[in-house]
């Protein structure tokens, strides 16, 4: 059984950093690329950023491109999101997923696990 876990989170002014992190088990993590996906209250749940397999491939919403860096560890079976310059409109509960065909793509729909979520809050 696949799990993702994400721990991190929290409350950030506006223009600081924040990193989370989602930690992959019961499965080989080098086998699935992995996306970070949002939702704002009243929003319906958006692409983030992703990461193919191996990490050499990434690829990010217009709306956070130059600020949001996705990475992965294969050895430690976690994927994070460093985000800087947070702005109030970053607030969303934050979900990573995982997809079997190992690109970076930004249709929910093609990601097959899913983390429980975790709360960002950015303060003006």
């Amino acid at each position: 059984q696949v799990q993702l876990v994400e721990p991190g989170g929290g409350l950030v002014q506006a223009g600081g950093p924040l990193r989370l992190s989602c930690a992959v088990s019961g499965s080989t993590f080098s086998n699935y690329a992995m996306g970070w996906f949002r939702q704002a209250p009243g929003k319906e749940r958006e692409f983030v950023a992703a990461i193919n397999r191996s990490g050499g491939v990434t690829n990010y919403a217009d709306s956070v491109k130059g600020r949001f860096t996705i990475s992965r560890d294969n050895a430690k079976n976690t994927v994070y999101l460093q985000m800087t310059t947070l702005k109030p409109e970053d607030t969303a509960i934050y979900y990573c997923a995982s997809n079997v065909y190992g690109l970076a793509i930004r249709d929910d729909r093609r990601y097959n696990y899913w983390g429980q979520g975790t709360q960002v809050t950015v303060s003006s």
